[in-house]
């Protein structure tokens, strides 16, 4: 890093200074997403991507009366809210050229250079989402059980523009690590997809061949929870109950939660007990239609919708493979932009019931089939995993530019 910046100055800017935010959508109802005839860019599309994918823009209605911001070629976009501070603000930038309007959603915010400022959007892609980036986008958010990023707050970031030749090269270098990790990405997924389609066929019965009910029907109980006031310490040091949050809810076995909290929140707040071996559905935003099984007892956030699987009629992990395949299905029958479900919805799918025998037999051959694609101690996984570890590394260490003093 000293070699590449020898002898360049980095200038430190804050973003209020250098650029324009702009709003997504506004004034927008359902049926103006059902009927479109327009272009945008979703949450969801940020969300999930450093740099927009244009195979995955959704259409809406706009009229050529309405003044709507459209997004252009070098935008970054930023989410504009999450259920954590962390999960905030996460950006996307715009790599791509394109002729058509493209419109960006009503829960994100557009962030646009001005024109004498030389940054490249290959190298916006990298920089926003840096740790150090994410670490001071993330106190611009506040709230309690969703945190909203403050737009005055955001204005003030400090952001380093390095010349465009040093822009280039980090670019470079940054390029061949993802490049390798798309590789090894790519050969994972076909096995997935041997995986899918195996799943799918086990999964799959003629019609009048076995039992149809719905969730509803076969679980002992439904568990939602809570989010205990953020800035409450009461809630949260030394804690030691399991808390889960939707970003953990990854279809796979959670035996570990990245937060605890303690029994004054438990007693306190709306947070509750589940069980071990509940399948859980995320519910809300960017995660909406993910599926887990808890094997320890464990709290969660009102984004999680916890069933526990009444064992005389369902096998618990034949439900959570049926619900993990269900997948793009339940995630599209998500509502309002955000696409959020509700416990109504899950509740009221349907789920074809061999007998348990069969269940058993269909869950155990596809756990196994399952660890082969999703284990990180092992194979594919743990190789892609190991060389996300080596981008993110020299990512930070890439874009850790030092800083003169500068006022925000």
């Amino acid at each position: 890093m000293e070699k590449l910046l020898e002898g360049v100055e980095v200038e430190w800017k804050a973003l209020g200074e250098v650029a324009e935010l702009y709003g997504g959508l506004s004034g927008k109802n359902k049926e103006d997403f059902d009927n479109g005839n327009a272009l945008y860019i979703s949450y969801k599309n940020i969300f999930d991507n450093i740099e927009i994918n244009f195979d995955k823009l959704e259409s809406v209605k706009v009229s050529d009366s309405e003044n709507q911001h459209e997004v252009k070629y070098g935008d970054i976009l930023f989410t504009g809210s999450s259920e954590t501070a962390e999960e905030a603000g996460m950006s996307s930038s715009v790599t791509t050229k394109f002729e058509d309007k493209v419109y960006l959603n009503s829960f994100s915010f557009g962030v646009r250079f001005n024109d004498n400022i030389l940054i490249i959007p290959q190298f916006s892609k990298y920089l926003f989402r840096s740790h150090f980036m994410r670490t001071e986008i993330a106190k611009t958010a506040s709230g309690v059980t969703r945190f909203n990023i403050s737009k005055a707050r955001f204005k003030k970031l400090l952001i380093p523009i390095p010349p465009i030749k040093v822009q280039e090269e980090i670019v470079r270098i940054l390029d061949a690590f993802t490049e390798l990790t798309a590789e090894l990405t790519v050969e994972l997924t076909a096995r997935k997809k041997q995986y899918d389609y195996y799943r799918d066929k086990l999964l799959t019965f003629d019609d009048g061949e076995v039992e149809w009910k719905t969730l509803g029907e076969i679980i002992i109980k439904a568990y939602s929870g809570a989010t205990p006031l953020a800035n409450n310490t009461e809630y949260y040091n030394n804690g030691s109950i399991p808390w889960l949050r939707t970003q953990e809810v990854r279809f796979v076995d959670i035996y570990e939660t990245d937060m605890k909290i303690t029994e004054s929140a438990l007693i306190k707040t709306a947070v509750k007990w589940v069980p071990e071996n509940c399948v859980i559905i995320a519910i809300s935003g960017a995660t909406a239609g993910r599926s887990a099984i808890n094997k320890i007892p464990l709290t969660t956030n009102q984004h999680c919708l916890c069933l526990e699987i009444n064992a005389e009629k369902a096998n618990y992990r034949y439900v959570f493979h049926w619900v993990s395949s269900q997948y793009e299905y339940i995630k599209n029958l998500g509502q309002g932009a955000r696409g959020d479900l509700n416990a109504g919805i899950i509740k009221s799918l349907k789920i074809p019931l061999p007998p348990l025998p069969e269940q058993e037999r269909i869950a155990s051959m596809l756990d196994k089939f399952d660890a082969l694609t999703s284990s990180i101690t092992e194979g594919l996984p743990r190789e892609i995993e190991l060389r996300q570890k080596q981008y993110e590394y020299y990512r930070n260490m890439l874009l850790s530019f030092p800083k003169s003093e500068v006022e925000a």
